[in-house]
């Protein structure tokens, strides 16, 4: 009896010395690389081809994905790894570095980790369909663009749903301003150009 105990128990530590060792291997998986954006990869957010845009882009990998989710923008990045049922799933996710890539078009060798970067919002730059935040490896690098951009840098863990709903709201109020001055212009000529008319005749 005291054997079949001893063996029971030895199986038993086994065992968990097989989990353990399981789950040290999962820890000590190299992270999956970013992928390089093809012509043909749209965002996983919103569908737009993302090589057609300008601005850092995204990619995110959950905990049981085998490929990359590719986002046209840091923002619509954001704003599916923040939704609650992919924040407590998700394994890590890129941007651009573009302090070191064309803000038109990223290169593929610019990707960092986004969780390592920091980001500036507020700024003058518009991105894919508008304002997005603007990613970089180095503060300093963040601090240089605020200066000549405007905005205010913020770390990864200062991102949240808050943030982007009012980053989303300046951005629609400034369309609106820009379509009133436009239209603004517009009857302006009008009304300049009926004046002419009548002067010639």
């Amino acid at each position: 009896m005291i054997r079949a105990t001893h063996a029971v128990r030895s199986l038993a530590f086994a065992f968990t010395l097989a989990l353990l060792a399981g789950c040290g291997s999962d820890e000590e998986r190299p992270l999956a690389p970013a992928q390089p954006i093809t012509d043909g990869d749209s965002c996983h957010v919103c569908g737009m081809l993302i090589s057609d845009l300008p601005g850092p882009k995204g990619q995110v990998y959950l905990n049981r994905d085998e490929a990359a989710r590719k986002f046209c923008s840091t923002t619509d990045m954001f704003a599916f790894l923040l939704q609650p049922e992919n924040e407590t799933q998700l394994s890590h996710a890129w941007v651009h570095d573009v302090a070191v890539t064309p803000w038109a078009s990223p290169a593929d060798d610019a990707f960092i980790l986004a969780s390592e970067a920091w980001y500036v919002v507020e700024h003058e730059r518009r991105g894919a369909m508008g304002h997005t935040l603007a990613s970089f490896r180095e503060q300093h690098h963040a601090d240089a663009f605020r200066e000549t951009h405007g905005g205010r840098v913020l770390a990864f863990q200062d991102i949240d749903l808050e943030l982007l709903a009012k980053l989303g709201r300046q951005d629609a109020d400034r369309h609106s301003e820009n379509h009133g001055m436009q239209n603004g212009m517009s009857h302006d000529d009008g009304a300049h150009g009926s004046g002419m008319e009548g002067h010639q005749h």
